[in-house]
């Protein structure tokens, strides 16, 4: 009996060890897109900008909307630049395009301006610089979201990059 009792306290010391193996903890991963895009705004120099993004981010997209049941990229671009630069926007992605000061990608600032065309070689989709080589944009597909510029799709596409300053 007593080598049973002692058997017992083993196998049960045992399962405790085992058990507590499965605990280990995992490497973190890498930074994604997401912590990316998140170190971005907390980079940003102006609150009020990180405000005015928050308070927009998951609006969805609608072709001519400019409130927070739709929105399209020019349109979240004018607002931007209105309200938290005082900057007055053309309502039309390609005719903001035309009142921009042309500035090259790598001189990039907050607040400036990158238009892209995806349908071929006129401006149709404009979003906001942040810092980073991060933007923010009304994507036609996922509403205001901040995207990295530095992703293939959006690389083929820019066709020009300025300031209204």
């Amino acid at each position: 009996m007593k080598n049973f009792k002692i058997h017992c306290f083993i196998a049960a010391l045992l399962l405790l060890f085992i058990s507590s193996c499965g605990s280990r903890k995992y490497p973190v991963k890498p930074e994604n897109k997401a912590s990316k895009a998140a170190d971005a705004m907390a980079a940003l120099k102006s609150k009020d900008l990180y405000r005015f993004i928050t308070d927009w981010t998951g609006v969805k997209y609608r072709l001519g909307g400019l409130d927070k049941k739709g929105i399209d990229c020019s349109g979240f671009a004018l607002l931007l630049e209105r309200d938290i630069y005082g900057r007055t926007l053309p309502r039309r992605s390609r005719d903001q395009a035309e009142v921009i000061k042309k500035k090259s990608q790598n001189n990039l600032e907050e607040g400036d301006l990158i238009f892209f065309s995806f349908g071929g070689t006129e401006v149709d989709h404009v979003g906001v610089y942040l810092n980073n080589n991060f933007f923010v944009h009304a994507s036609t597909t996922r509403g205001v979201v901040v995207d990295d510029l530095n992703l293939p799709v959006y690389q083929k596409a820019i066709v020009k990059t300025g300031t209204l300053k």
